[in-house]
């Protein structure tokens, strides 16, 4: 794919995915649109209250409604634990409201999925700006760093592989060290929409991801399970949750197909999807990561009340 294509990709659509980027470094630069506002006063009821999911917002899918310190008090005021794709600078903002960050960024340029583990042209640049992240994660005692496979750029899947096998292990003990974990996403190649997929990656199945995963041969080594994503390039969901509940470091929502809200307009039914996921005995994060078209306040409300079982 060229650089140029690329560039198409993920500068078009409805939200800028360089300028979400720059958000979840924590400029904090995002507007708020007065509506939403309005209903954060009204003081929305506790959406989570049985304690069996932990809820976290994926910051840049609302970061057009809120800035960092509102969608805090929003999250915290709807029974969530985490505000998640914030950088280190929004740290102590998390922290005054009691809130964790359930994913960290790894820090890398925009657009970190495109330049990933699967070149070793990178691995210097992302092993540094991963070990700073860590660092950070460490220090506020949250969980996990995101990585990516990267688009294929030419490199054949097997020598992809085993390049993200050979950067990981670079930095794979350090996080050992600090006790926080690595989780690799599967990305969908199959959606050429801004946002909503990524022509190119080379990560997008989970079979792939978790081969790779089991030859860094680490317990700190995880899989970050988009259910969209998944849903998209493998189905079967329910199934492969059980069959790699042991790798599975953080969860994604988002309705299929639009990536939008987890109403009754998209395929996949998330109950019985959550329920499995309390089963297999996780007690991590699942992050809420679409992108509203109606109500943002109503919109998140509704996926946390749905997924709260």
């Amino acid at each position: 794919m060229s650089e140029k294509n690329k560039s198409n990709i993920h500068t078009t659509g409805r939200i800028d995915r360089r300028n979400m980027l720059k958000m979840a470094a924590g400029t904090g630069a995002a507007a708020m649109a007065l509506g939403s506002c309005a209903l954060v006063e009204e003081n929305p009821k506790t959406a989570a209250s049985k304690g069996r999911i932990n809820h976290s917002v994926a910051y840049w899918c609302f970061a057009e409604y809120w800035d960092v310190d509102k969608t805090c008090q929003i999250t915290k005021q709807l029974g969530g634990k985490s505000v998640e794709l914030v950088g280190p600078k929004d740290f102590p903002t998390l922290k005054k409201h009691g809130l964790v960050c359930a994913l960290s960024p790894n820090g890398t340029p925009d657009p970190p999925f495109v330049k990933g583990f699967n070149n070793p042209e990178y691995h210097d640049m992302i092993i540094t700006a991963t070990r700073d992240t860590i660092d950070a994660c460490a220090e506020y005692n949250f969980p996990n760093v995101i990585a990516f496979t990267g688009f294929r750029e030419d490199i054949p899947d097997d020598v992809g592989a085993k390049n993200c096998v050979a950067g990981l292990k670079k930095i794979i003990g350090y996080a050992e060290k600090k006790k926080v974990n690595i989780c690799m996403e599967i990305l969908n190649s199959r959606v050429a929409t801004e946002m909503k997929g990524h022509p190119g990656y080379q990560g997008d199945h989970t079979d792939y991801c978790i081969d790779i995963i089991k030859k860094v041969g680490s317990p700190r080594m995880k899989l970050l399970f988009d259910i969209y994503h998944a849903q998209i390039m493998d189905g079967d969901i329910i199934s492969r949750i059980r069959q790699y509940s042991d790798y599975i470091g953080h969860y994604h929502t988002a309705g299929n197909p639009g990536r939008n809200e987890l109403d009754d307009t998209q395929e996949i039914n998330y109950p019985p999807i959550m329920k499995e996921i309390v089963k297999t005995g996780y007690k991590g994060y699942v992050g809420h990561e679409f992108i509203p078209t109606r109500d943002p306040l109503k919109s998140l409300t509704e996926a946390i009340t749905l997924c709260d079982v």
